[in-house]
């Protein structure tokens, strides 16, 4: 979204203060400006207070609830295939307040798939980080990792941990996270 968008709540609608992570109740009738719509979630100010909205509830902001951009009809053939979907989810996962996604902005360490030997399903394990270590929305971050990720056919547990080594900083970003947000 390049341009902010007012819209004036049309139900009360749960939602994150950034970034604290803090979770409270909008109410209908408040004017919000829509600052930021990726991966399926809404960044709004509110008041001069920025939150969360998750897109399940976009129908508080007047907009249409959007299914998962993953295409649940292909099952993963193999582990490679596997991995490429889950990265492909976790790039779908947007900090509230940079619009670049985790994975471009190098907060995802580690993705590990293991086979669960009774069942035919895997469990994926997940190190990732957050800019800064006391970011209130590392629980919400986690959170959308796993239910991305959950989303995905065959994988049946999602382990995901917020590490602090090595620290975080600009240099692992990608190329094109470093372009988008004037780096480069």
């Amino acid at each position: 979204m390049s341009r902010y968008e007012s819209v004036e709540l049309a139900r009360d609608v749960e939602a994150t203060i950034v970034p604290v992570g803090d979770r409270v109740t909008l109410l209908k009738g408040e004017e919000a400006t829509i600052t930021q719509s990726l991966g399926g979630t809404y960044t709004v100010m509110v008041n001069g207070n920025m939150f969360r909205i998750d897109g399940r509830n976009a129908d508080a902001l007047g907009k249409e609830v959007q299914a998962s951009p993953l295409d649940k009809a292909g099952k993963a053939g193999s582990k490679e295939e596997l991995s490429k979907q889950i990265w492909d989810q976790m790039r779908t996962v947007y900090d509230p307040e940079i619009p670049v996604n985790i994975v471009d902005l190098g907060l995802v360490y580690r993705s590990e798939i293991k086979k669960i030997e009774d069942g035919g399903g895997y469990t994926v394990e997940v190190d990732m980080t957050l800019t800064a270590p006391g970011c209130g929305m590392g629980d919400v971050l986690c959170q959308d990792v796993q239910t991305k990720v959950l989303e995905i056919e065959g994988v049946e547990q999602v382990d995901v941990q917020l590490v602090w080594e090595p620290q975080w900083n600009q240099d692992m970003m990608s190329d094109a996270a470093k372009l988008q947000l004037g780096f480069m």
